[in-house]
């Protein structure tokens, strides 16, 4: 009977020190979610639209936010002897709308735009 009374006493004493240290934790802010919330990457990247005609392609990229965008167009025939196409990159700045012009000599099988971040150089003096 000695032994069940210590064991019950220990067990609410374990129980008790339990439920403080969830109600602590609670009230703690999680480092991890804050870490998250402050790692939230900045919008990016501009909005294309492309215009296939004929051989003929056009893209019009507008990027809507503060960091600059170089976007690139990239072409690929239909003929196998035709050449497929990478233009060279064109920065698109804030608040800027871009052409990118680029054609096959036939017909074209499929368009698309790369983005990537513009990368800032400092000039040394």
């Amino acid at each position: 009977m000695h032994l069940s009374r210590s064991l019950a006493s220990v067990t609410v004493g374990v129980c008790l020190l339990l439920s403080l240290s969830c109600e602590s934790y609670e009230a703690m802010p999680h480092a991890r979610v804050e870490a998250h919330r402050a790692a939230a990457p900045e919008p990016f990247g501009a909005t294309c639209r492309s215009r296939v005609t004929g051989s003929q392609v056009t893209a019009y990229c507008h990027n809507p936010y503060p960091q600059a965008d170089r976007v690139r167009l990239h072409i690929e025939c239909e003929r196998w002897w035709d050449v497929d196409s990478d233009g060279a990159p064109v920065v698109a700045g804030p608040a800027q709308t871009v052409r990118l012009t680029g054609r096959c000599w036939k017909e074209v099988r499929s368009v698309w735009v790369s983005h990537s971040r513009q990368a800032h150089f400092r000039q040394e003096r």
